[in-house]
């Protein structure tokens, strides 16, 4: 029986759509040139991982795209507004905890960015914790951060679910002995949740 739900933040309970934030801050010829140099940047998982600041690396993809310094400038400001709540996954949380569920976080995210989400969106003061990379210096899908928050929280694995948007991820859960949800859309949490006969 399912007792622990573990959540990935990002395009779970977060949307996160970079691109489209690209496209709307920038000329349309320059999207693709100027996303690939901050989110496919080698920074981008130090960020996550916790070995760089966002200033460091923000001074690096600059220092290699000096000519779009103005774009890449325009983009870092006020990034984390595109980390806007799921609104009916935030609601399968709630009633998560309602009926008694523990509900934990297992998440790649930069240090900044969290510090905003966890002091703008009241939700996270459902979760009875959770592990992120950059405080762990780990990142999805090491193993070793599925053991984290297995042996932080004293979670049996065979009673727990981890929901993430990336195969990959779930994957390594499930080497652990977590039942895994891939989440392709967004709007199926409920439907993959019941397959698992947890009913809210």
């Amino acid at each position: 029986m399912i007792k622990n739900v573990i959540f990935d933040i990002g395009n779970v309970l977060l949307n996160f759509e970079p691109k489209v934030y690209v496209q709307s801050k920038i000329i349309e010829d320059k999207v693709e040139e100027i996303y690939d140099s901050i989110f496919k940047s080698e920074e981008w998982p130090m960020l996550d991982r916790g070995t760089i600041s966002e200033e460091e690396a923000k001074a690096n993809i600059i220092n290699r795209k000096i000519e779009n310094e103005d774009f890449i400038n325009s983009v870092f400001e006020n990034w984390y507004d595109i980390l806007t709540p799921i609104e009916s996954n935030v609601e399968v949380l709630e009633k998560l905890k309602e009926k008694g569920y523990k509900v934990f976080y297992l998440s790649n995210f930069h240090l900044a960015a969290f510090e905003y989400v966890i002091k703008k969106y009241d939700f996270f003061e459902l979760f009875d914790g959770g592990v992120v990379s950059y405080k762990e210096n780990l990142i999805k899908p090491e193993k070793e951060i599925y053991e984290k928050v297995i042996h932080n929280y004293k979670i049996n694995p065979s009673e727990t679910v981890f929901i993430d948007d990336m195969q990959e991820n779930v994957q390594v859960a499930m080497k652990q002995g977590i039942k895994g949800i891939v989440l392709e859309n967004t709007k199926n949490l409920r439907d993959e949740l019941e397959k698992l006969s947890i009913s809210i």
